[in-house]
């Protein structure tokens, strides 16, 4: 009498949302979903830039790996080991029995991600008034400045760029601008 644990699956890289979904529509299909309860992809947010604009993707954040909760009773071990991108099961030796995962394990895992989720929303301003940066994005990439002002409710900052000889005032993205040392 096996139990159901947390397993760990090698899978091929990048191809983790699909393997997710092909082993909970096998499990169904093949009347296994008592015995497959859950497959998790522990994803951390990270915020992109894409045409000056901040988007906030997912991606994972153990790439060619994917977590699942199951009980390897009868044919589930060989089902989940036969689906497309399944490398192998996470064990001590080449080939060998599956190693479930220990509750810290799991307990930091799925943990983690509800942190990730919390962090992207709460982004600490990394700035203060008066300190020195360089622009890294946008029309005025290159240009050195200074932090005038931090615009905490537009999540903006405020900075002084000599542009010509010219002072110009600029409103930029955190993201857009990084310290100078």
């Amino acid at each position: 009498m096996s139990e159901i644990n947390w397993y760990v699956l090698k899978t091929i890289s990048g191809q983790e949302n699909k393997v997710k979904n092909y082993i909970e529509t096998e499990s169904k299909r093949l009347n296994i979903d008592a015995d497959v309860v859950q497959v998790v992809i522990p994803t951390e947010k990270v915020v992109q830039m894409r045409n000056g604009k901040k988007v906030f993707k997912e991606r994972p954040y153990y790439p060619g790996y994917i977590m699942i909760q199951a009980n390897l009773v009868g044919e589930v071990p060989h089902i989940i080991k036969n689906i497309p991108g399944v490398i192998s099961f996470l064990s001590l030796t080449k080939g060998g029995d599956p190693v479930p995962m220990r509750k810290s394990e799991v307990d930091r895992m799925l943990g983690r991600m509800d942190d990730l989720s919390e962090f992207a929303q709460n982004v600490e301003i990394p700035y203060v008034e008066g300190e020195s940066i360089k622009v890294i994005d946008g029309p005025f990439n290159g240009f050195d400045g200074v932090i005038e002002k931090i615009l905490e409710d537009k999540k903006k900052l405020e900075v002084m760029v000599s542009i010509f000889g010219r002072k110009t005032p600029l409103e930029l993205n955190y993201t857009q601008v990084e310290k100078v040392s």
